[in-house]
C-alpha cells in the first residue's frame, strides 16, 4: 500500500512487546519501529562471556509449556532444547521457583544442614502460597506481602527448630534468605513494598523453566528477521509524543495527523497511531515531559503507584570449579540476620549481603565454569555504581568467607548487569505496590484518547510487560500485550477501512 494512503502508525521501543506488536499488525499503511539503543530485545539481552554467553536481562521462559506465547513462538523457530519439547517437563508445576540440586552455605564458612534449610524453605514457601489468598478481601490481614509474612513467621517463632534457640536461630537466618529471593523474583526492594491483597493475581504457568542453548537474543533477532527491511530504526530514541495534534507533511496540506513523534535527534515521524511500549522506569521519570499535552492524571497516578525495581545479576568466570558437578545452585545464608529485623541500611558496608546465591550456568562445555548471582534492590541499585574490580574482590572475599576456603583463587573475570543505570530502562520489571492494585495496570494499559466516540481514535496505544494484569514482570507478559494493542488495531482498520482524505 502506499505510504500516503494507509494508516501510519509508529512504535516506540523494539522490545518483545514492539517487535510482537508489528508481526501482528494488519492492514496498515506504514509502521516504524523506533528504538532508543543499537540493539533490539530490550530487557532481552544476551552477552558474550567466558566461552558461553551471559543473559544480561530475561534469564529464563518461566512455565515453557503451550500456554505460553514465548515457548510457542521460540519453538516455532527452533531456538530451544530437546528437553523443552518434553511433556512431562511442560506439565510441573514449578510456581515460578525452579527446584536446582543445590547447596546452601552459611556465612560461618560451611555448608548448612539440608534438613535445616528445606524445614525453613518449606514454611516459607506454605506462607508463601497463602500470601496469594487475599484477592478481593475487603481487609487483608496486612497492607504488603512483607508485613504478612513477618506476621505469620513471628507466630511459628516458639516450634522454629524444635524450640531449641541455636536452630531457631538459623532457621530465622534462611527465612531471611528466602525474603531475598523473593525480593529478586517480584523485582523489589523489600516485600515490604508489595502489596498483599493484589499478590494472587499474577499467574505462573506451568512447566519446568527453560533457557535459550542460542541466547535469549536469538528470539528477538528472529522478530526482527522477519519484518520487512527498513521497519525498526535503531539509535532512534524519541523525545517527545505529541498527540492530540493537526500535523501535515510538507507539500501535502490534505493529509492530517493527529500524533507527532519527535527523536531525540530532530528527526519527527507523523502517525495515526502509536504503540508505546516503553518501561515502567521510564514512564516514572519522564511522563510529563514525554507526552504533550501530559497524560490523564488517572495514566499519571497508575504509573506513579505501580512498583519498578531493580534485580541484577554478577557473572563470574573461574578456572576451575570449586563447586561440585551436580550441583546448580549456590546458596547464601548470612547467619547474623533474621527474618524479623530490618536489614543493614548501610550500603556501602553490607550491599553484598542482598545477594542470593549463585546459578551455575548449565553446561560448562558451552560456557566454561561461571556462576550467576543474583541482588535486587538498593543494594543492586548501589552494586551498579562500584568499579568492576570492586565487585570482583567484594565477591572473591565473599567466596572465601563462605566456602571457608582464604586460598579460593579469584574470579577471572566478571560482568554484571546494570538495568537501574540505563537510561530507557530505569530498572527491571514491575510489581504491583502498596497502594495500588491490578487495577492500576489497566489503566496503564487504557488506549487514548479515553472518549471512545473520539473521531480520531487510538491515537497512543500501551504495551509491556507493565501493562498485562497477570503476568506482568515476564517476556510473555510482554509479548501478549503486543498482540493485544495489535489486535485492536486490526480491529479498528476491518471496521473503517484505510484512513480518510480530508
Amino acid at each position: 500500500m502506499a505510504e500516503g494512503g494507509g494508516r501510519r502508525v509508529v512504535a516506540v521501543g523494539a522490545g518483545l512487546a514492539g517487535l510482537g506488536a508489528a508481526r501482528r499488525l494488519r492492514g496498515h499503511g506504514s509502521l516504524r519501529l523506533l528504538e532508543a539503543v543499537a540493539r533490539v530485545g530490550g530487557r532481552v539481552c544476551t552477552r558474550p562471556f567466558a566461552s558461553g554467553l551471559a543473559e544480561m536481562g530475561a534469564h529464563w521462559i518461566h512455565g515453557p509449556s503451550p500456554g505460553n506465547p514465548v515457548f510457542r513462538l521460540a519453538t516455532s523457530y527452533g531456538l530451544l532444547g530437546p528437553e523443552a519439547a518434553q511433556e512431562e517437563n511442560q506439565q510441573v508445576e514449578a510456581g515460578g521457583h525452579p527446584p536446582l540440586p543445590s547447596v546452601t552455605y552459611g556465612s560461618s564458612g560451611r555448608p548448612l544442614s539440608s534438613q535445616v534449610v528445606s524445614e525453613a524453605r518449606d514454611l516459607f514457601d506454605a506462607l508463601l502460597a497463602s500470601a496469594r489468598a487475599f484477592q478481593g478481601a475487603a481487609e487483608p490481614p496486612a497492607p504488603s506481602v512483607g508485613q504478612y509474612l513477618r506476621a505469620e513467621i513471628t507466630r511459628r517463632v516458639p516450634a522454629l527448630g524444635g524450640g531449641e534457640e541455636d536452630a531457631q536461630r538459623l532457621q530465622l537466618a534462611v527465612l531471611a534468605a528466602c525474603l531475598k529471593l523473593e525480593c529478586c523474583i517480584s523485582g523489589t526492594h523489600s516485600m515490604d513494598l508489595v502489596a498483599l491483597e493484589p499478590f494472587g493475581e499474577y499467574v505462573s504457568l506451568p512447566g519446568l523453566d527453560c533457557t535459550f542453548p542460542g541466547g535469549y537474543s536469538s528470539l528477538p533477532d528472529r522478530m526482527l528477521s522477519a519484518l520487512p527491511e527498513g521497519t525498526v530504526l535503531l539509535n532512534k530514541a524519541v523525545r517527545t509524543i505529541r498527540w492530540r495534534g493537526s500535523f501535515h507533511e510538507e507539500g501535502d496540506e490534505a493529509r492530517d495527523f493527529p500524533v507527532q513523534v519527535e527523536c531525540e535527534d530532530g528527526d519527527t515521524f507523523l502517525a495515526d497511531h502509536v504503540i508505546i511500549t516503553v518501561p515502567l522506569g521510564f514512564l516514572k521519570e519522564h511522563h510529563q515531559d514525554f507526552f504533550q499535552p501530559p497524560l490523564p492524571e488517572r495514566k499519571v497516578e497508575a504509573i506513579r503507584r505501580l512498583g519498578f525495581g531493580t534485580n541484577n545479576k554478577i557473572f563470574l568466570e573461574f578456572e576451575q570449579p570449586f563447586w561440585e558437578p551436580q550441583q546448580q545452585l549456590l546458596e547464601v545464608v548470612w547467619e547474623d540476620e533474621s527474618a524479623l529485623e530490618e536489614p543493614s541500611a548501610d550500603l556501602e558496608a553490607n550491599w553484598f549481603k542482598k545477594l542470593i546465591g549463585f546459578v551455575v550456568l548449565q553446561p560448562p562445555e558451552q560456557h566454561g565454569h561461571v556462576l550467576c548471582g543474583f541482588i535486587a534492590g538498593k543494594e543492586s541499585e548501589y552494586m551498579e555504581t562500584l568499579s568492576d574490580a570492586e565487585v570482583l574482590s567484594t565477591m572473591t572475599r565473599i567466596l572465601r568467607t563462605l566456602t571457608g576456603n582464604p586460598c579460593l583463587p579469584a574470579p577471572r573475570s566478571v560482568l554484571r548487569s546494570r538495568w537501574h543505570s540505563a537510561p530507557y530502562t530505569r530498572g527491571s520489571y514491575s510489581y504491583v505496590a502498596v497502594g495500588s492494585s491490578g487495577k492500576d495496570i489497566d489503566v496503564l494499559a487504557q488506549p487514548l484518547p479515553e472518549d471512545p466516540e473520539d473521531p480520531r481514535p487510538l491515537q497512543l496505544l500501551f504495551a509491556g510487560e507493565a501493562t498485562h494484569r497477570t503476568f506482568y514482570s515476564t517476556t510473555h507478559g510482554a509479548l501478549l500485550s503486543g498482540w493485544r494493542e495489535a489486535e485492536r488495531l486490526n480491529q479498528l482498520f476491518e471496521a473503517t477501512g484505510p484512513a480518510p482524505r480530508l
